[in-house]
């Protein structure tokens, strides 16, 4: 905006300038004033395509997980401010397009032959509606398409702020497997409506456990620090919903569909993903 400036009593006055209209362009101030503004929007915007929109596709072009958002497909975590000391950081590598995560697999519950190509880890609770939707829709599809392929891995993530059933329904899964009927009790589990300690015993009863046995370890609280273990892992990972899968350490978010899954597995057999 134009500052005006105050006539000094010093300055000379000057003699009108005569202009020949015949030999000069004169402007009318406003439509100066007009022309000027439009030249600084157009400069303005073609700034702004070359600065932002620059980094807007650089962004875009490099995702990292297949990711659902919360509430479509997974059950969200509250957020974690603190992550326990006893969790290990994890191990990632990086390609431009892709994030492995390195993530343990001995010792804990698994489906499939040890040597398999393709090893899935799921994070999940036993309460959560869309754990038992993936298992539902999704699980046994998924196994049946790479018959032999698949190393199957469960890791709990009771989410235990919602869900007062998971972490004891996690309890009883793990006595399940000390009497190795782990992912039998495994799928009852997801096929209940309710859980609760008559549940527990009546599953262990169907599958022929030693009662007695069972029932002194949902009470022994021998479990409890694996559980939590597993829940510390999850957090310190930056995991905020379940389910989550690592597919050979590549991670896929919520209860998606089986082409999900299978659009990954394709191509690490295809060796594709470095």
């Amino acid at each position: 905006m134009p500052t005006k400036t105050k006539k000094s009593e010093y300055m000379i006055e000057e003699e009108p300038v005569v202009q020949d209209p015949e030999n000069t362009i004169t402007f009318n101030r406003n439509t100066f004033f007009s022309v000027l503004v439009v030249f600084a929007f157009a400069v303005g915007i073609l700034t702004g395509y070359f600065v932002w929109g620059r980094n807007a596709t650089s962004v875009a072009t490099a995702p990292s997980q297949v990711e659902q958002p919360s509430g479509q497909g997974n059950e969200a975590i509250s957020p974690v401010t603190e992550v326990p000391s006893q969790a290990q950081a994890p191990v990632a590598t990086q390609s431009p397009s892709y994030v492995r995560y390195e993530i343990a697999t001995e010792g804990y519950p698994s489906l499939g032959p040890d040597d398999a190509p393709i090893t899935i880890v799921e994070f999940s609770d036993f309460q959560c509606p869309f754990c038992k939707r993936f298992h539902d829709e999704t699980y046994k599809d998924l196994l049946d398409a790479y018959p032999g392929q698949i190393r199957f891995v469960y890791r709990n993530l009771p989410l235990t702020s919602i869900h007062p059933d998971a972490f004891p329904a996690a309890v009883a899964s793990l006595c399940a497997n000390e009497q190795n009927v782990y992912w039998e009790y495994h799928d009852k589990l997801f096929s209940s409506t309710t859980l609760g300690t008559d549940t527990y015993l009546q599953y262990a009863n169907e599958l022929n456990l030693n009662i007695d046995e069972f029932t002194a370890c949902l009470n022994s609280g021998k479990f409890d620090a694996f559980i939590q273990q597993d829940m510390d892992f999850a957090f310190n990972l930056g995991i905020s919903s379940t389910p989550t899968f690592f597919i050979n350490g590549l991670a896929i978010v919520g209860a998606q569909p089986l082409n999900s899954f299978q659009q990954i597995i394709d191509k690490e057999l295809a060796g594709e993903i470095p």
